[in-house]
């Protein structure tokens, strides 16, 4: 599959998992025994839209297409051209925040949050774009997490999502393995490792779910990750669906999970139910053009 097919299966996969996620976002399971009088609720009708994952994303590729030397300003300037145009939706706490400060004035190294508060998964939902650049560095990869979220776990969180993201592209991985086992081996030590080592043997994304399914990084990537690891096994919908069951921050989960699992199924294999009820949203258009520019700048076939 070339790299083309695998990068639109990416952005598609994780626009999906966004927008299908996004309406379930933080909601309670229902407990089974629940009494519906007009009969119990389908997950899978609930409105779709995209958020700020697959907004921040977009606007990270475009970036990308204008720069082919990757720095961090230009990211931080598409943020904040979308944040005045009030575009942005669901955006979290640390990167409103930095969007703000830059809005100021403020410096790209100097606007993103420090401390405890700084470990949210907001820069690894729109880092995989930087994995189809094979040349960029770790410290660019650090430098573009920093200017949103300025912490360890956050940026190792950020960069274990690459790294899942190259052993798809260099084609370390085929599906049978354990992914988790291969970015474990990438990383240092770090609470976002720490849990990776925890998870790898647990088969049940329920369990692994129960550890923690929030916007901390330290339970949003690895779980993100473990159900990836399981796209050969369900196949991209009911991994979405059992993210969606287990619940927490569902829109960015499914994202990320979505744009690992997009990559290694690629385009053609995403079903096309789900990507004709993402072509129904307003936003599709931005999607397919930020796609399709990119491949242009990068002379994919």
């Amino acid at each position: 599959m070339n790299k083309s097919k695998r990068f639109e299966g990416c952005v598609i996969g994780g626009a999906i998992g966004d927008a299908w996620g996004s309406g379930f976002e933080n909601k309670s399971k229902q407990e089974d025994d629940t009494f519906y009088l007009f009969g119990s609720s389908d997950i899978k009708t609930t409105t779709w839209g995209i958020t700020d994952d697959t907004q921040l994303t977009l606007a990270t590729i475009e970036a990308m297409t204008l720069n082919k030397a990757l720095k961090p300003e230009p990211i931080a300037n598409q943020f904040l051209k979308y944040y005045r145009h009030r575009k942005l939706k669901g955006i979290g706490s640390s990167t409103l925040k930095a969007i703000q400060e830059l809005d100021f004035g403020g410096h790209w190294s100097q606007t993103g949050r420090r401390g405890e508060f700084a470990a949210g998964n907001g820069a690894a939902m729109r880092i995989a774009p930087l994995a189809f650049r094979s040349k960029i560095t770790n410290s660019e990869i650090r430098d573009i997490c920093i200017m949103t979220h300025n912490n360890d776990e956050a940026y190792i969180g950020a960069l274990s999502v690459i790294i899942a993201l190259r052993e798809i592209l260099y084609k370390n991985w085929n599906g049978k393995t354990n992914l988790i086992d291969k970015v474990i081996g990438q990383i240092p030590d770090t609470r976002v490792r720490d849990r990776l080592i925890k998870i790898k043997n647990i088969e049940s994304l329920e369990e692994i779910g129960e550890i923690g399914n929030d916007g901390y990084v330290v339970n949003s990537v690895p779980l993100a990750i473990a159900a990836a690891n399981r796209i050969k096994d369900l196949g991209i919908e009911e991994m979405f669906s059992k993210l969606i069951e287990i619940g927490g921050d569902t829109d960015t989960n499914c994202s990320i999970a979505g744009q690992i699992a997009g990559t290694f199924i690629g385009i053609d294999e995403i079903p096309e139910h789900l990507l004709n009820k993402l072509k129904q949203l307003n936003d599709f258009d931005w999607i397919q053009n930020t796609i399709n520019n990119f491949r242009k700048t990068e002379n994919w076939t």
